[in-house]
This record gives structure tokens, C-alpha cells and sequence, in this order.
């Protein structure tokens, strides 16, 4: 794979600025005010509890959520500016969910393709030829004709982080896109999001797979009540953490049998 699959795109222009950011679900507050600025070609994993706020954070930067208060600056674009056109950024963000969300009508190839035609406007033959470019990228050339029902949950993923690529996104947004797979098959589906790491994507990921966090992830955020508790380089962060929370957190899923619940607090729903 190539070393940048963006090379036109300003590296010294942060994708991702976030400054203030709040959210609220009535009385809930779920973010208490997130800074976090993503710099291009970064790969930033968030990870904490249940209930700390990581996915309604991931849904705040494209605005599937809106933000209670903050700014959120997307590839340039001031997201929470009632004047910008948030379709037309949104094109550039792929964002890859727990659940695949394929069309279950559609082949493989014909759910990369739907989107190519409707919203960027390109041609049958191109849409088609740049399906089949991601998903050989991601492994599945032999599975281009087969529709979901007939394709694992590991390859059905595989098949929604194609269908993103085909939209040539600036920045992919991965939300905990292993959480629904059988063990056996999260493997496929972290190997091609290290490839991606590699190639140069922007990345914001979600996730509760340390050893993904701590090698290939350049930076990790600890989040746990709606704030950020502790953030640095992944391997640091992930191996020595600094802060009580973060630690007790890290001993609890890397060795399951060791649990502080008196240390864990209460958490809320993402």
C-alpha cells in the first residue's frame, strides 16, 4: 500500500478541532466539555467504561448528535455553524458502526456502489471499479457478488469499511466496529484497519481492543464521566497510565479477574 493516501490534503491543518464540547440528554450530561484536536495522518483511540461518553463523542464530530455547546471543526468546516453544509462534509467522513447497516438486498459490490452513485454523482463504471479497488483492499475480491445474509460478520464489516473507502474519505470515525464479532473474526477486521494506519488515514477509533490502541493507534484518550481523564502516547498510556482511574480501568479489561468495583464509580449510557 501506498505510504499517504492523501497527499493533497494540508498537513499542517488539523482535520479534527474540538474545543468546549457539551452534550447533553436532558438532565444527563454525558460530555462535560471535550478539547481534542486530531492532527492529519493521526490515529487517536478512545477508549473507557461504559457510560463515559466515547460514542456520543464520535456521533458529536459529524453531527449525527448536536452538540449542546462547544465548537467542533471538521476538515476546515465550523460543523456547528447553522450555515455549513453539513451533507457536503459528510461525504469526506466515513464512519464505520458496532452494526453493519448493509442493505441486505444489495451484493457486496452493489452496497460500495449505491452510495458512489447517489450522493457523488459518478458514473456506473467508475462507482464500480473503485468498489472493487476497496474490496480487494480489504480482502474480499472473492466476495463481491454475495450478498450479507451470506457473508460472516467479520467480512459484513469488512464490507462497511469498503463501502466508507469508496466515498474517499479524509477522516474515518470507527466506533467500536469489533464489539459485534465472535473473537475468531475480530482479527480480519483489525488487520485492515492497520492497514489503513499505515496508508496514512486520519483515524478516530472507539474501541475496547488494548493491544490495537497500544500498537497501532499514535495516541490514546482515557474518557470516564463524560471527560477526558488522561490522554498521551498509546504504548505509555496503555502499558504505565498515570492516573488511579485509568489504572484501575486497564487492570479490569486486561485481566478480567481483577475487579475494583468500589474504585469503578457509576457510570451512565453512552
Amino acid at each position: 500500500m501506498s505510504t499517504n493516501l492523501f497527499p493533497d490534503l494540508d498537513s499542517t491543518r488539523p482535520p479534527v478541532v474540538i474545543n468546549g464540547l457539551h452534550k447533553s440528554f436532558g438532565d444527563n450530561e454525558v460530555l462535560k466539555g471535550i478539547d481534542l484536536t486530531v492532527q492529519q495522518g493521526e490515529v487517536v483511540c478512545v477508549i473507557g467504561p461504559s457510560g463515559s461518553g466515547k460514542s456520543t463523542l464520535l456521533r458529536c464530530i459529524n453531527l449525527l448528535e448536536a452538540p449542546t455547546s462547544g465548537s467542533i471543526t471538521l476538515l476546515g468546516a465550523e460543523m456547528t455553524n447553522p450555515d455549513v453544509e453539513l451533507n457536503q462534509v459528510r461525504t469526506h467522513v466515513g464512519m464505520v458502526f458496532q452494526s453493519f447497516n448493509l442493505f441486505p438486498n444489495m451484493t457486496a459490490l452493489g452496497n460500495c456502489v449505491i452510495a458512489q452513485r447517489q450522493v457523488l454523482k459518478r458514473s456506473k463504471a467508475e462507482a464500480v471499479e473503485i468498489a472493487k479497488k476497496n474490496l480487494e483492499l480489504v480482502g474480499l475480491s472473492d466476495r463481491m457478488t454475495y450478498h450479507p445474509a451470506k457473508l460472516s460478520g467479520g467480512q459484513q464489516q469488512r464490507v462497511a469499511i469498503a463501502r466508507a473507502l469508496s466515498m474517499d474519505p479524509k477522516v474515518m470515525l470507527f466506533d467500536e466496529p469489533t464489539a459485534a464479532l465472535d473473537p475468531e473474526l475480530v482479527g480480519d477486521v483489525l488487520a485492515v484497519m492497520r492497514d489503513l494506519a499505515e496508508a496514512g488515514m486520519t483515524m478516530i477509533v472507539v474501541t475496547h481492543e488494548m493491544l490495537f490502541a497500544r500498537d497501532v493507534s499514535d495516541r490514546t484518550i482515557f474518557m470516564d464521566g463524560g471527560v477526558i481523564v488522561e490522554e498521551g502516547p498509546s504504548a505509555e498510556l496503555i502499558t504505565a497510565p498515570s492516573e488511579k482511574r485509568t489504572q484501575v480501568f486497564l487492570k479490569r479489561v486486561l485481566d478480567p479477574t481483577h475487579i475494583e468495583d468500589s474504585e469503578l464509580g457509576e457510570t451512565e449510557p453512552d
